[in-house]
Parts: structure tokens; C-alpha cells; sequence
């Protein structure tokens, strides 16, 4: 099995950029693991809100593999403690056969044909975040995930 996680437009803050490639690389321990940053749409800021979501979304969807479960990282997805996401994690991994495939948008979210094709959306906060904070804090929640179901001593209850 394999998880990939895509994330739109390139990281310009150095230490989200160092704290992602320290998670990554320990999160390769545990599964066969790939980041990919999806380039930006360009002239991006002249396209209207729902025309650059749409662009996005092909880019999304080109890259998925056949077969892949879409997991989008989506403010109004369903919440977990870490525990539970760990334990969502470990049943994907058990019970699927698919890869994983984790999307973290742009900022203004996911076009109408990426929502239609993802099999669950995942929030993990109630609060809002920007798309460059969130690479670095779903990053090194699964690598929490997968230190939880290896019972190892990062986590702390």
C-alpha cells in the first residue's frame, strides 16, 4: 500500500518546508510515502473564485492513480482526536486494498468535481488554518498516526 498527500501551489516559508520534509522523512519508515506540491494555476489571480478551484481540480484529478481512495483535507470533513484518526488510519491500511491519496487544497477549497470523487473529507480542526500551516500540521499528524499503531512513545495520553 502506498499514501501520497498533494498539496497546492509551492511552499515559500522555510520552516513549514523544514518541518514538512522532517515529518516526511520519518513517515517513510512506516508505508511507501510521496509528497507532491500540484504547481499554481497560472494568472491565478485573475481567475474568479470558482474558475481557479475548477483549474485545481483538474490538476488534482490528473494525478490520481485508478483505484486510489481521495481523502481531502476539508474544514467542514469529519473531526478526529489523533487517537481516532490513527485508528481510521490503521483500518484503511488493513482493510483496503487501495493507496491513499490525502489533498490539501488551495485557499478557497475544492472545485464540485474533486468533492465528488473523494471517498471522505477529513478536518483536522475546528479552527481555520492557512493552506501553508496545514501541510505542516497534517504532516506530522500522520507520522502521530503511525507512531500510535506502532505503540511507539511519541504520543502521550
Amino acid at each position: 500500500m502506498r499514501i501520497r498527500t498533494f498539496s497546492i501551489g509551492k511552499t515559500n516559508v522555510d520552516y513549514v518546508k523544514d518541518g514538512v520534509a522532517q515529518f516526511n522523512s520519518r513517515i517513510t519508515k512506516y508505508c511507501k510515502y510521496e509528497w507532491e506540491e500540484i504547481p499554481d494555476v497560472k494568472n491565478r489571480a485573475k481567475l474568479p473564485k470558482a474558475d481557479l478551484k475548477k483549474e485545481e481540480g483538474k490538476l488534482i484529478l490528473k494525478r490520481l492513480q485508478p483505484g486510489e481512495r481521495l481523502i481531502l483535507l476539508d474544514e467542514n470533513g469529519k473531526g478526529f482526536s489523533s487517537l481516532k484518526f490513527s485508528s481510521w488510519l490503521n483500518n484503511s491500511i488493513n482493510i483496503q486494498v487501495k493507496n491513499i491519496c490525502f489533498v490539501i487544497g488551495g485557499a478557497y477549497g475544492f472545485s464540485d468535481e474533486v468533492y465528488a470523487r473523494a471517498e471522505v473529507k477529513i478536518a483536522l480542526s475546528p479552527m481555520t488554518f492557512n493552506h501553508q500551516i496545514i501541510r505542516l500540521l497534517f504532516a506530522e499528524q500522520l507520522y502521530r498516526a503511525f507512531t500510535i499503531i506502532r505503540g511507539e512513545p511519541y504520543h502521550h495520553e
